[in-house]
């Protein structure tokens, strides 16, 4: 499957990491990208629409990324979904957490674009 083929959620409350992070997803070939700025709102696009990565932050309103994993890890229908959790958060407890409900891997911020692209390509199973 070529890059642009593969669909990709990315979830934060702050438009300028949602835009890098597009950005970032774009140089590397990927083109099929949807934003969210809430985990209510990703978890809407994720009952209407296949993804095969989620890329979402931890600390959001409303719905934050840990209850979006959740969520997510709870329906049969997308509980296989790689999920990659960004976060300032680098407390143990929380990092427990997140593996706990299943996250597929954790990026603290700041990130690098290395990082994040070595990140998803590991995710999703592609090729360096």
């Amino acid at each position: 499957m070529d890059k642009a083929d593969y669909k990709i959620l990315v979830v934060d409350d702050h438009a300028l990491t949602r835009d890098m992070v597009r950005m970032i997803l774009k140089s590397m070939g990927f083109s099929d990208i949807l934003s969210a700025e809430n985990g209510e709102i990703a978890f809407d696009a994720v009952k209407a629409s296949y993804f095969d990565l989620i890329i979402c932050d931890w600390n959001m309103p409303r719905f934050t990324g840990l209850e979006l994993l959740t969520a997510v890890r709870s329906n049969k229908d997308f509980a296989d979904t790689p999920f990659l959790m960004l976060t300032a958060e680098a407390y143990r407890d929380s990092v427990k957490a997140a593996l706990q409900a299943g996250v597929t891997d954790y990026i603290s911020k700041p990130f690098t674009a290395g990082v994040l692209g070595e990140k998803v390509l590991k995710a999703l199973g592609v090729p360096a």
